[in-house]
């Protein structure tokens, strides 16, 4: 059953007795913790300002240091007519599913199933004849094929039809990649659709997650939700995060707006009924491994306290350290060619990189960022955003529901994030 609301079986039960399941992180002193209260009460104040500007319709963001959590804060609804944003909502966490299959993937890689050098062809030969678009327009054979590095770091040359004005792009659209009733239908459809360029040589955002969400269902047996279902989400007690929401849960989730030219720049919610609108109350025609998940905000901030933890929570271990740090590190060669990602970021130099399917801040001073060394972070389409500091030992969670707003992109609730948070950061000594 790929749902996040499992059935109780002698297994969930006996996993129960040492898991705290329903269990948030717990709540520390500011304080204690190096924070100034007063401070971090002009976070608070700057999210409120979002929604009584119209921005957005709600807002949940949480500060976490050393294990604990040092602020959260909810202000605005859930749906036009009203109804809270509180602690258990619901949101769609569209491309910050990526992270956790980055995980899901390592736990594969610890069992010694793949390689990071290993041709993707190895698993998925669908992809053995790839052809490369070249700038004039032509097509050529791929010199070899992407690789698993490549592959989790955006740099193997898929498309992801979230472009205009290039071939790539347009087939994904026209072929409905990303809508394909079930993975291998999605890998059969990608096999027909040339790479934007040879492997290796260039950062562009992809559909490549949701490949390696094929990767994990052809390794493991597994349906992609399951797996993760088994080995991430039960394990660190992520009891609200999944493909749907079951139908006891719909009232917590979140509605999702757009604000445009066409709504008078007002937020408009949109109704799951719309062409193209995934209603994510019922079960997908595929686990989305690019951005199929939703999550809460206590749900997600025991994903990335075991980021923090170097893989471990409450006593269970879902990775080893080394394979944690392999993943915050930088994976790109530094002959990738710099490239934009969302919000406006290039990615490649010695600025950001990009790790397994995280983003690395190399040098955040380069990009007038207070964050520590070696932060990771990414967002979602409907405007969540997240990030790392293992420097620091904190992370950061804001939950929106927006899309195309650039509200937590480089203008907006993002860059005020880390300079309110790091700026009540200050005692970092303790």
């Amino acid at each position: 059953m790929r749902t996040f609301g499992w059935v109780a079986s002698a297994a969930a039960l006996a996993l129960s007795a040492s898991v705290a399941f329903a269990e948030p992180l717990p709540t520390g002193d500011p304080v204690a913790l190096g924070f100034d209260p007063a401070k971090l009460k002009a976070l608070d104040v700057t999210m409120d300002r979002a929604v009584d500007g119209g921005e957005v319709a709600g807002v949940l963001t949480m500060v976490a240091r050393h294990g604990k959590v040092v602020d959260v804060h909810m202000y605005g609804n859930k749906h036009t007519a009203g109804d809270p944003v509180t602690r258990d909502t619901i949101f769609r966490m569209y491309s910050q599913t990526k992270p956790l299959v980055g995980v899901a993937m390592m736990i594969l890689y610890e069992k010694g199933l793949w390689k990071l050098d290993d041709p993707v062809t190895k698993f998925i030969p669908e992809f053995a004849h790839l052809k490369v678009l070249k700038a004039d327009g032509t097509l050529e054979d791929a010199v070899r094929p992407p690789n698993m590095r490549e592959l989790m770091t955006h740099s193997a040359g898929f498309g992801y039809g979230l472009r205009t004005g290039n071939p790539v792009d347009d087939a994904f659209r026209e072929k409905k990649v990303l809508q394909s009733n079930g993975l291998k239908e999605m890998v059969d459809k990608i096999a027909t659709i040339p790479l934007l360029f040879q492997p290796g040589t260039k950062w562009s955002y992809s559909a490549a997650v949701d490949i390696q969400g094929y990767i994990v269902e052809k390794l493991s047996g597994q349906s992609l939700g399951d797996f993760m279902r088994d080995n991430i989400f039960r394990p660190l007690g992520m009891k609200d995060t999944g493909f749907y929401v079951p139908e006891a849960d719909a009232a917590r989730l979140s509605g999702v707006f757009v604000s445009n030219q066409m709504t008078g720049n007002k937020l408009y919610e949109i109704p799951s009924t719309l062409p193209n609108m995934r209603d994510f109350t019922k079960p997908p025609p595929m686990d989305s491994g690019g951005g199929g998940s939703v999550s809460t905000a206590d749900d997600y901030a025991l994903f990335c306290q075991t980021i923090l933890n170097k893989g471990e929570l409450y006593g269970v271990r879902i990775l080893k350290p080394e394979t944690v740090a392999l993943m915050e590190q930088n994976q790109l060669e530094n002959t990738v060619q710099i490239s934009a990602a969302p919000g406006g970021h290039n990615v490649g130099g010695d600025a950001l990189g990009f790790g397994l399917d995280f983003a690395v801040s190399l040098d955040p001073a380069k990009m007038s960022s207070p964050q520590g060394a070696g932060s990771i972070w990414w967002g979602g389409a409907a405007g969540t955003w997240f990030w790392i500091d293992p420097k620091n030992d904190l992370f950061f969670l804001g939950m929106i529901q927006r899309f195309g707003s650039g509200v937590a992109d480089n203008e907006g609730l993002g860059p005020a994030s880390i300079r309110l948070t790091y700026g009540a950061l200050t005692n970092p000594e303790k």
